[in-house]
């Protein structure tokens, strides 16, 4: 069985998480989520995650939008080391000339130069607009909950949907981000974060609506998805779409038997006979 990706925006550098053991639904009876999650499985990982950061998992998730893994994590590794302590403040030493106290990483990126945060995070590209919002989420963590830790214990032990409400609440956190910090900081079970290559696969397969948004398409996975399992689901349905699933040329344009998903896929947009493939939304 392959490893989980050393290059994972959300998960970690290793994925993060530990290994577990699930036992498979009954193909006969499951939706076919479950029988998707399940096949998934049994070709990459599964996993239960959690234990990560809030905070910092949520600055990672920032770093990763609209981008690669292979462009965040640069990116995240570079932050991390110039604001995870003291260095990367406007100012080196404070109005009695000694240098301030170590801080915690919220406190760092509130009190960020900006020029230097945009050096560090260039890699991962829109750095302007992802060094605002950095900052800001930062700062906001600051005014409502104290402290980077204080607001990891909230990420861990609130109510689920009261913490992705008040994520939801600031600025330049979206769904997909939200619930990856509920997934990998929080350890949520039931949470199935969407991005492109969920999104496309599940309309694709046939698990949502072709014409299903990204959250609409969250609600059908985590109805149909056993909660234990959707956080391997998403992090192994990423895979699939990068590997057999893809956006422009799945695998079963040349050769439908390759595809693990064959039998119960309803190739929504994807046509074998034209070798045409087009959104789902798009399909006739």
């Amino acid at each position: 069985m392959p490893e989980e990706p050393s290059e994972n925006i959300s998960g970690g550098p290793s994925g993060g998480g530990r290994d577990v053991v699930f036992d498979p639904e009954d193909e006969m009876s499951a939706t076919r989520a479950a029988v998707v999650v399940d096949r998934l499985g049994d070709m990459y990982w599964r996993k239960a995650y959690g234990g990560q950061g809030g905070f910092e998992c949520l600055v990672r998730t920032i770093l990763s939008q609209n981008t690669s893994d292979k462009a965040s994590q640069p990116a995240h590794d570079e932050l991390m080391a110039q604001f995870s302590g003291s260095a990367g403040h406007r100012s080196a030493e404070n109005s009695s000339g000694h240098r301030p106290r170590e801080q915690d990483l919220a406190e760092s990126l509130a009190a960020a130069d900006r020029a230097l945060l945009i050096d560090a995070i260039r890699s991962a590209g829109l750095y302007n607009q992802k060094s605002k919002l950095i900052i800001g989420v930062a700062e906001d963590v600051l005014a409502d909950f104290g402290s980077e830790t204080d607001f990891d214990t909230y990420v861990r032990e609130e109510d689920p949907e009261t913490v992705r409400d008040r994520l939801l609440e600031m600025k330049g956190v979206g769904p997909k981000t939200a619930d990856c910090v509920l997934l990998f900081a929080g350890g949520r079970d039931g949470v199935f974060p969407v991005d492109t290559h969920v999104h496309r696969i599940s309309r694709r397969i046939g698990l949502a609506p072709p014409d299903a948004d990204h959250e609409e398409v969250r609600e059908y996975l985590e109805r149909d998805v056993p909660a234990e399992k959707c956080g391997f689901g998403h992090t192994a349905m990423i895979q699939f779409g990068r590997e057999f699933c893809t956006a422009r040329k799945p695998v079963c344009l040349d050769d439908e038997e390759a595809c693990p998903m064959v039998d119960i896929c309803e190739k929504v947009g994807v046509d074998i006979e034209s070798q045409s493939v087009v959104d789902p939304a798009e399909a006739n």
